[in-house]
């Protein structure tokens, strides 16, 4: 027998039998090949096909067959020790990277990866692959502050500020700008990590964005870090400022003149942007009258124009603590757009007939012309309302009636809501305060009072009215979705649960609402309600635009789109453009060819933007949170453990900034982890850590720019002690004593980023890396303007 058939029936058998491996010997035996000059060949073979990365050897010294699938595409996620993931479905779990298998991909890059070891069928531990191509990289540019450091070949280095890679050196070449030391720089990448310099990338300075200590800078930089377009090209600004800043009388034409009903907007006090308004009678049958008014955008940010262009390339606004960086012009957005008191504007009128039930019996959906009669405040509405406030209802007297009723109709809405099993995530929220250098000087807890809790309820009803209307047309649109959950994650979600004594009856591949919402009813008033509402939001999908209708899981509605923000969502501006493209053209089939292949394109672009925009909140108020706690070092503070890792306890204060005890400060006793509890637990003297759990804590450490909070518990001993036992092993597995590391204690960046590793090892994207967005999606996002851009 040649060598080349040797090796191709010695592979066929072990892919024939890819579950099995086998010693030389008993392959051998297989093969019939027992005599002794046929061994040598064998295991010559043997050594040539995993030369070949045909097969590979097992830990006990026999071969088994490596099964290669066709490439997968999927954006890989490392972490600082070398390893990564790469994510390519969102129903499966990630391939697992071995360091010597990344070729030195950094997170964010689209690479190609082929599968080396299949997963587990039941998913409890993923594939192996290696990564054999780098697709596309997602750095191009880096931001940070530039340092001089002059040699042969190059100008100085930029210090990076993206967490994900600040452990890279980026050197800069002398081809672009020479920054000045201590200015904040984009940079382009010319040259990534090699086998040769595998922490390093070189690249040119192309842009000052400004000194590192002046007002605004710290900001500025998270935007070109996120590559967020914040500067309207010259063309957009021409077109903006061509458009009228009145009601033209032609443009009224074909619209329904609303402006006799008392319509009134209802927004948070630093509001500019008011692009939707309500009004609400009792109607002679006892049903309610209920009509949401939103600015006509798609009026004036006509389809192909610069405006829709650049409207689409940003996809949302974006709020930046101090700051937003709009969808449209200020001229729009603050100006013709913005449904401001006592003038005409332009709208798309949703109008609801709604019964005792809060069930819509009938609605219209047409173009008008409205006029607001009052600019009201969540405030104000809640002084009404809540407090009853006399200077206040004396002020609106003539409006009264109407709050009182709008009050009756959002119990009869929210009742329906909560009887079809609607979650109602009711975190926290804060407001950082900053003075007029950005700096921030207080963090305040947002309330969310009967009026914010009833404008949410009248945005989602006439969300939810037409994206109905359209779907039962059966035409092409565009849907808000949130689909069910994935079983498997929510099994880990019920597993979870029983760790607090709650047991959750149904099936976890036939999840329903209302199974949610009983978890949220029975952990309301406990201590560790916060973290099961988290890992309740980890457990879920993401919830995104679609061009199908596949419901909204978390509402617990079967139809759900984005209808009442068009000043600040380009979806919502999309939803009006088809409104108005049926009405004036029917539904046959022409009509419904028109937008039939674009809406698969809008919503992957805006979910992404919305993605990208979410990002860039969630690190600048990261960052403004540890510059807060910059001038609080060495202070004492009240907190609850939010999370337990291997690596220690995350710890949230009542102003919601969060922090890592890490476990090498944990010096009382030796900890362990007690992963089937989520605690850590000391061998010696037993106390326990767990979720929900009330510590004392002393701040140790604040780093602004990677956001990072460090504490120390203050008095370890009042922890409960517990009987539960730590098992005898060696120290490297596991605990910690006295400040010496272990294997498993180490920080890592993407640990404070909250991209923690399950038990087989493997990061967990889709519960862990997704679980902080859909807080934003389906929760009140913190850095968003109002209840009315949840979901």
């Amino acid at each position: 027998m040649t060598e080349s058939n040797l090796k191709a029936q010695i592979n066929k058998h072990l892919h024939d039998n890819s579950e099995l491996s086998f010693s030389v010997e008993k392959l051998a035996f297989q093969l019939e090949m027992n005599s002794a000059e046929q061994f040598t060949p064998i295991v010559q073979a043997l050594a040539q096909l995993e030369r070949d990365n045909e097969v590979k050897v097992t830990d006990n010294g026999e071969f088994i067959a490596i099964i290669k699938q066709n490439a997968l595409t999927g954006i890989f996620h490392g972490n600082e020790k070398g390893f990564g993931f790469v994510a390519y479905d969102p129903e499966e779990p990630d391939v697992y990277v071995n360091p010597d298998h990344t070729m030195h991909a950094l997170n964010g890059d689209e690479v190609e990866v082929e599968i080396i070891r299949p997963g587990k069928p039941d998913k409890s531990q993923g594939p192996e692959g290696t990564v054999k191509k780098i697709v596309t990289h997602h750095y191009a540019q880096v931001v940070g502050e530039f340092k001089s450091n002059k040699t042969a070949n190059f100008v100085g280095e930029i210090v990076l500020k993206d967490k994900k890679i600040s452990t890279f050196k980026f050197m800069v070449t002398g081809n672009g700008l020479v920054p000045t030391d201590g200015e904040i720089v984009t940079a382009d990448v010319t040259e990534y990590p090699t086998n040769e310099a595998p922490k390093t990338m070189i690249g040119v300075a192309k842009q000052v964005i400004g000194a590192k200590d002046e007002p605004g800078i710290d900001i500025l930089a998270s935007v070109y870090a996120h590559d967020l377009p914040h500067e309207f090209p010259e063309d957009v600004i021409k077109q903006a400022n061509a458009i009228s800043d009145t009601v033209l009388e032609e443009e009224k034409i074909g619209r329904e003149d609303i402006t006799d009903q008392p319509l009134v907007t209802i927004d948070s006090i630093e509001s500019k942007d008011l692009d939707d308004a309500v009004v609400a009678w009792k109607m002679d049958n006892g049903n309610y009258h209920l009509g949401v008014h939103i600015a006509d955008v798609s009026h004036y940010v006509q389809e192909g124009t610069p405006l829709d262009r650049e409207a689409f390339n940003r996809g949302t606004s974006v709020y930046l603590t101090d700051r937003v960086i709009p969808m449209l012009p200020r001229r729009l957005s603050n100006g013709i757009c913005s449904l401001n008191p006592d003038v005409e504007r332009l709208s798309m009128s949703c109008e609801m007939e709604i019964n005792a039930e809060g069930k819509v019996v009938n609605h219209r959906i047409f173009t008008s012309v409205m006029k607001s009669h009052a600019r009201m405040t969540y405030k104000a509405v809640n002084a009404i309302l809540e407090a009853h406030d006399e200077k206040t209802r004396n002020e609106y007297q003539e409006l009264v009636p109407m709050f009182e009723e709008m009050g009756e109709l959002h119990r009869i809405l929210l009742k329906s809501r909560k009887h079809r099993g609607a979650l109602d995530f009711d975190a926290p929220e804060a407001k950082i305060i900053v003075d007029e250098d950005g700096h921030p000087t207080d963090i305040e807890l947002r309330e969310r009072g009967l009026s914010e809790r009833m404008i949410e309820s009248f945005m989602l009803a006439a969300n939810e009215t037409v994206a109905e209307h359209f779907k039962k047309l059966q035409v092409p649109f565009l849907y808000r979705i949130h689909e069910t959950p994935d079983g498997e994650r929510v099994k880990k979600f019920f597993e979870f649960l029983s760790v607090f004594g709650i047991n959750v009856k149904g099936d976890p591949n036939n999840l329903k609402p209302k199974m949610l919402q009983s978890v949220l009813k029975d952990v309301a008033d406990a201590p560790e309600a916060q973290m099961v509402q988290v890992m309740m939001l980890r457990s879920m999908k993401q919830a995104k635009y679609s061009e199908d209708s596949l419901g909204h899981f978390g509402l617990g509605a079967e139809f759900y789109t984005h209808f009442t923000s068009p000043i600040r969502r380009y979806p919502d501006t999309t939803v009006h453009r088809l409104i108005k493209w049926y009405a004036e053209n029917g539904t046959g089939k022409e009509a419904k060819e028109k937008y039939a292949e674009q809406l698969p394109e809008i919503a992957e672009h805006t979910s992404v933007a919305e993605r990208r925009g979410i990002d860039t909140e969630r690190e600048v108020d990261s960052m403004k949170k540890a510059e807060f706690m910059e001038s609080h070092v060495g202070e004492t503070f009240d907190a609850v453990v939010s999370s337990v890792m291997k690596f220690g306890l995350f710890i949230s204060l009542p102003n919601t900034v969060e922090g890592l005890v890490h476990i090498s400060v944990m010096k009382d006793d030796y900890y362990e982890y007690l992963e089937n509890h989520l605690a850590l637990v000391g061998r010696k003297f037993h106390r326990i850590f767990q979720i929900g759990q009330p510590v004392k804590v002393k701040l140790l450490r604040v780093d602004k720019d990677q956001r990072e909070i460090d504490f120390e518990l203050v008095d370890p001993a009042s922890a409960p002690l517990t009987k539960l036992r730590v098992p005898r092993q060696d120290d490297r597995r596991g605990g910690r004593r006295g400040g010496q590391n272990s294997g498993n204690g180490s920080r890592n960046s993407n640990s404070r980023n909250g991209n923690h590793s399950n038990s087989n090892g493997h990061r967990n994207s889709n519960s862990q890396h997704n679980g902080e967005q859909n807080n934003r999606q389906i929760n009140r996002g913190q850095a968003r303007k109002s209840p009315k851009d949840s979901h």
